[in-house]
């Protein structure tokens, strides 16, 4: 793989600059920003929105900056704009998805034992919950949570300082925390 500033300890040995090989990078980072996607969106679209990903940042090479950050952030900040446009899309799956978990408990006997299954119960809810949130706060839950990213990743991938990660981040948290009836539901169904 291909070590660049800030990009953590995954990454390897080596730097990149955009007059090599981008297939290296392709190679180092394709899977990661398709699941980065995937998680967000379907899979059929993670494969056309990964693969334009790499077609973007394939075209802008020359405009990479190492003195910004890594590789993984620039792609990450690349994905995460292309989700943007995607996003009418996006916040109509959560909202399905929270209705779907919430029908659950009334389909009889396979309903009851399906709403017990606690990812479902926090898949439903949060989904809703998320879909609530404004698209800047819940660009930074998910490259935090779904990309793995850290907190100055998140900054490079949105072009933003630290500290605005950092205070959106919060934000979100408290909004989540209200959505969800000040009640965490990874404990709740832990504690089942």
């Amino acid at each position: 793989m291909i070590a660049h500033p800030g990009s953590g300890p995954q990454a390897g040995a080596g730097e990149w600059s955009p007059h090599e090989d981008f297939s290296r990078v392709f190679d180092a980072h394709f899977a990661e920003i398709h699941r980065y996607i995937a998680r967000r969106l379907d899979t059929q679209t993670a494969d056309d929105l990964a693969a334009d990903t790499f077609l973007i940042a394939f075209r802008d090479r020359e405009r990479f900056d190492p003195a910004r950050g890594g590789i993984r952030p620039w792609l990450y900040g690349i994905a995460t704009n292309l989700l943007a446009r995607h996003r009418r899309d996006e916040v109509r799956r959560w909202r399905a998805l929270s209705r779907t978990a919430a029908g659950d408990d009334q389909e009889g006997p396979e309903g009851a034992v399906t709403a017990r299954v606690s990812a479902q119960q926090v898949t439903g809810r949060l989904a809703g919950a998320l879909a609530g949130l404004a698209k800047r706060d819940r660009d930074v839950v998910l490259l935090l949570a779904l990309g793995d990213l850290s907190h100055a990743e998140t900054a490079a991938a949105l072009g933003v300082p630290y500290g605005t990660v950092a205070s959106r981040l919060n934000r979100a948290r408290k909004q989540l925390r209200k959505a969800l009836g000040d009640v965490n539901p990874l404990k709740e169904a832990l504690d089942g």
